[in-house]
């Protein structure tokens, strides 16, 4: 179950950070707004009242409001400090990395997808993954972030705040989720057409229950065995599928579209813009452009028996 996508339901250390301070913010203007309207009120009323009475000014009113206004003034820069200084005691808590060794994963932000690769020393223990990442409950992961075309910018409200991604450059920042669930990111930097579309979900889970699904993600696509889908993957790597995704196990290597090794275990496609269905991925194979017009992935015409073995075989990618 997805939760709230919002900073005022923090599921994390930063979030939580991030919803206190703008808690304090929103009390402290809200003082400031009920103590300015009742002092409006009462100085309006009272000044109806001597309208009514026929009461003359008294005498140093002048000095009384300029002593009223610079204690307005004092209180006011007062004010200021206290955020500026609640907000930069924040920031400093929010960079810091509390592990040496943290788990480390590569993001990059494509028109309009996000793909993500899990750095290990070995080339066999990094794999790549894309729109839906898994992490550890309890633990800091490290983001490394880059853009591949555009600037995108990366937010996770209830775990984290954003971060840009620019091309040419190396950034990063960190997060970690303390309950288990699926949260949902997305690009908060306009990036083209389908920027309202590049959602991304963080998926954290127990340690052992994270443990596994690296496991098999680390693995191969399996063989299939049954002739449909033995057809499928003979469609996909003769195809102008092979030209843009890989999945690993087979001669399909390119990397411009998202990694297809394990399409199956994720929840969407097309960075969530689609549930990952039967039919759902059958639209976006025949015409990517009706569900998210301007992305890079081109119609694929095959005949009606071609697109059914293709999608057994996709349905097996688990």
């Amino acid at each position: 179950m997805i939760p709230d996508q919002s900073v005022l339901a923090s599921a994390g250390p930063l979030a939580a950070r991030t919803e206190r301070l703008w808690w304090f913010s929103f009390w402290v203007a809200a003082g400031v707004y009920v103590l300015t309207m009742g002092f409006l009120v009462w100085s309006i009323a009272r000044a109806r009242r001597r309208a009514r009475d026929g009461e003359p000014m008294a005498a140093g009113s002048d000095q009384r409001m300029t002593r009223a206004v610079s204690y307005g003034s004092g209180a006011t820069v007062v004010i200021l400090l206290l955020f500026l200084g609640f907000d930069l005691s924040v920031g400093r808590t929010l960079s810091p990395i509390p592990s040496k060794r943290p788990l480390t994963i590569e993001v990059a932000g494509h028109q309009w997808w996000w793909e993500a690769t899990y750095a290990d020393t070995s080339a066999h223990g990094r794999f790549t993954t894309a729109n839906e990442v898994h992490i550890p409950v309890g633990e800091p992961v490290l983001f490394l972030l880059e853009a591949r075309d555009v600037i995108h910018s990366i937010w996770v409200p209830n775990l984290a705040g954003k971060k840009d991604l620019v091309p040419g450059y190396t950034t990063s920042f960190w997060l970690q989720a303390d309950t288990a669930g699926v949260y949902r990111g997305q690009c908060a930097e306009f990036c083209g057409t389908q920027h309202a579309k590049m959602a991304m979900f963080i998926v954290a889970e127990p340690r052992a229950k994270f443990d596994a699904w690296v496991a098999n993600q680390r693995e191969p696509a399996k063989t299939p065995t049954d002739e449909s889908a033995q057809r499928g993957k003979e469609v996909f790597v003769t195809s102008s599928c092979a030209m843009c995704h890989s999945i690993e196990g087979t001669e399909a290597g390119s990397k411009v579209g998202p990694d297809l090794t394990h399409l199956a275990s994720r929840s969407t496609i097309a960075a969530g813009t689609l549930p990952n269905t039967r039919s759902a991925l059958s639209n976006w194979i025949r015409d990517a452009q009706a569900s998210k017009p301007g992305v890079k992935m081109p119609p694929t015409a095959l005949a009606p028996r071609d697109l059914a073995a293709l999608l057994t075989y996709l349905e097996g990618l688990k």
